[in-house]
């Protein structure tokens, strides 16, 4: 594992504002700071766009990130991640079964798929076309209200159970980044932070980044469970 684990900002635009076009353009160059600033996932997850605006979207987040090391999947749209030229999809729970997206897409291609629990964890991974996992709600988090949050015990369950890179979601700040560390998360994958950096309501992207990864790395060197993809 690299150091700080894999780092994934989840996109989320309505967060920068009330104006449809301005927070696309906004939302393009907080994608492009991102990744200058070193996360190595950029997942857009932008599910009420038309098709046409998504393609735009994640065609011109691609560019924007091109000559940086981040790859740019796209939210369960395998047909926009094709057209764009992105790196990869991200796959809901209850999805498309991933041997079918495999078929579809290039070798290159990273297959991310949403877990909740052991179950759905180990479902995924015996597929064998899945390269990591994002687990949530690991927190109480404002993307989930009322929902009841799996906690970090569950995280570590999940992690000892399934040979892929785990990454924790759901209400994951850089203070907590330090807890998915000892769980034996394989990174995190975060909303709310990269967003508030983006709207000006917190710091900036380079020190979330840095905060994440110092805080991940803490609790990494003292893991209190270690999954077998470490």
């Amino acid at each position: 594992m690299t150091p700080g684990g894999i780092l994934c900002f989840v996109t989320d635009r309505r967060r920068l504002g009330p104006a449809a076009t301005d927070s696309i353009e906004r939302l393009v160059d907080l994608v492009g700071t991102a990744a200058e600033a070193g996360v190595n996932l950029v997942q857009i997850r932008e599910s009420d766009l038309d098709d046409r605006s998504l393609i735009d979207l994640v065609s011109r987040s691609v560019e924007r990130t091109a000559r940086t090391k981040t790859r740019v999947v796209v939210n369960d749209r395998v047909d926009v991640a094709l057209s764009a030229g992105a790196a990869g999809v991200h796959l809901r729970h209850d999805s498309a079964p991933a041997e079918r997206v495999r078929s579809l897409c290039p070798d290159s291609w990273l297959v991310g798929r949403s877990v909740h629990d052991v179950d759905e964890a180990e479902h995924a991974a015996k597929s064998g076309a899945i390269d990591y996992l994002i687990m949530g709600t690991v927190f109480e988090s404002v993307s989930k209200p009322g929902y009841v949050p799996a906690g970090i015990d569950a995280l570590s369950k999940v992690v000892g159970r399934v040979p892929l890179p785990v990454l924790a979601i759901g209400g994951v700040t850089v203070g907590r980044a330090e807890a998915v560390g000892r769980a034996g998360a394989g990174g995190i994958a975060a909303i709310g932070e990269f967003m508030a950096a983006g709207s000006g309501s917190g710091p900036g992207l380079d020190a979330v980044v840095t905060r994440f990864r110092e805080g991940f790395d803490r609790g990494s060197s003292s893991p209190t469970q270690v999954g077998t993809h470490v």
